[in-house]
């Protein structure tokens, strides 16, 4: 390159880095977008056995975009039968937003089908010249009924990059051949906030490009696009960012935010509990009627039964927990409260905690830093709905490895630390009833506000 093209590229470059700026401060190099591929993740939009979505950004300039993907032969040169796809790409402007640098952005989104079952994948993404991804992982479900393994994070939401990036980190170690991870919604703060979904990616790194995730929208995924408008918005950023499926018997409003996934015999219904809850209602209903797999796992952000005081969500509760009692869904993973709670619907509310046989389990759970106080009386309150409380936290950061193998269900709450703070097995019996195995009792004292260390919440 001769000296006046490599002026000219610098010069274009500081300019286009003069333009990012937060309150005056440059934005970090890991958050401007460029002609390299960033922000990387795996999701589902059809059959996990058969494909795969992936979704990436650029800056503008790169107008076209592919994937390329190949069986990850051990030979070094498996990139040679290398199958090519051409991405499609959308692009954004993240200035409609009023804290976000007039900038505009692109997705781009592949979805690799005709895989095969069981079988180990490498891709890439780029703009099908220099600008490359490097070469990542992923394996397809298999068509069999073998084991799955996934985990799940409560709200991430605030100092996602210092503080969450360690359970990531955590979970993956714990986990490192998860098949996908659930994230019950606040994955961020501030909705359109772009910085903060920087963030998210940063936290997440390669994971994301490597586990698929499941996401859902909390409250703090919506939010008005100005100061000056009052109306409440899906952030800009999770359509582009999340290849997702979508329904023509459910509204617009819903798209991406509502679907399932079957994966190796375990169904996983993601619910928007935010709006449009009557339209949810019927359609969870059929979808949860039509199940063939032998195991269901709902997840959602405001919780059936809250934790904190002055939170309960009434409407949700009055609509959904009777289909989830009416399917004997097998676990319902939940956040938004910003406490740990785990609780059983027995089969009798006249049987005690240490009644074996149950209905569904619901989780609330927080995998960020910010904390809040459980409610007085843990959930005594709920007593007249048909629950028990069977272990509660506050003041601590977790993730989930949620392991499905044949007959049996094995749930563990590990803290950030990699140490088990809670877990349970459950067992499905002959007669289609569940046997409830509950490990907590040996897993010491409730961690409590009294008894951890102190917190904060300044900064977070």
């Amino acid at each position: 390159m001769n000296k006046r093209i490599l002026t000219v590229a610098l010069l274009s470059i500081f300019a286009q880095m003069a333009t990012y700026s937060h309150d005056g401060d440059t934005m970090r190099h890991w958050e401007i977008a460029s002609p390299d591929p960033d922000r990387i993740v795996l999701t589902w939009n059809d059959d996990p056995a058969r494909t795969q979505a992936v979704t990436w950004r650029t800056n503008d300039s790169v107008k076209t975009a592919f994937a390329e993907i190949a069986v990850a032969d051990p030979s070094s040169r498996f990139d040679l039968s290398a199958e090519r796809f051409r991405a499609k790409t959308q692009e954004l402007d993240i200035s409609r937003h009023d804290q976000n640098e007039s900038v505009t952005v692109h997705y781009h989104s592949v979805v690799f089908k005709g895989l095969h079952a069981d079988a180990l994948y490498a891709y890439r993404v780029g703009d099908g010249d220099q600008r490359w991804s490097e070469w990542m992982q992923f394996r397809t479900a298999s068509s069999r009924l073998d084991p799955v393994e996934f985990l799940y994070f409560g709200d991430a939401q605030n100092s996602v990059l210092s503080h969450w990036s360690r359970i990531m980190r955590a979970a993956f170690q714990k986990s490192p051949n998860a098949n996908f991870s659930i994230h019950a919604g606040d994955l961020i703060n501030r909705a359109h906030r772009d910085r903060e979904w920087a963030e998210w990616f940063k936290a997440g790194g390669w994971v994301h490009g490597m586990i698929p995730s499941i996401v859902v929208p909390g409250n703090h995924e919506y939010d008005e696009l100005t100061e000056a408008e009052q109306e409440r918005r899906l952030s800009l950023q999770w359509g582009p960012q999340f290849e997702l499926p979508r329904y023509r018997e459910l509204p617009g409003a819903l798209d991406e935010t509502v679907y399932y996934i079957d994966f190796q015999g375990v169904r996983v219904v993601a619910l928007n509990s935010n709006s449009e809850i009557d339209a949810q209602t019927g359609w969870l209903d059929k979808v949860l009627n039509d199940n063939p797999n032998r195991w269901t796992v709902l997840t959602f952000h405001h919780p059936i039964f809250s934790s904190g005081d002055g939170r309960d969500n009434s409407r949700n509760r009055e609509a959904w927990k009777p289909v989830i009692e009416k399917h004997d869904v097998d676990l319902v993973l939940q956040g938004h409260d910003h406490t740990y709670a785990r609780g059983h619907v027995p089969i009798r509310m006249m049987d005690t905690n240490e009644s074996p046989r149950t209905g569904p389990i619901y989780v609330n759970s927080v995998s960020g830093p910010k904390m809040y106080e459980f409610m007085e009386g843990g959930w005594d309150v709920y007593r007249p709905e048909g629950v028990l409380l069977d272990r509660k936290a506050e003041n601590t950061q977790f993730f989930q490895v949620i392991r499905v193998e044949g007959m049996s269900l094995v749930y563990k709450a590990y803290m950030a630390n990699g140490e088990l703070y809670d877990a349970f097995e459950l067992r499905k019996n002959e007669d289609s009833s569940k046997t409830l195995l509950d490990w907590a009792p040996d897993l010491g004292e409730e961690r409590l506000f009294e008894n951890t260390m102190p917190y904060n919440r300044e900064g977070m």
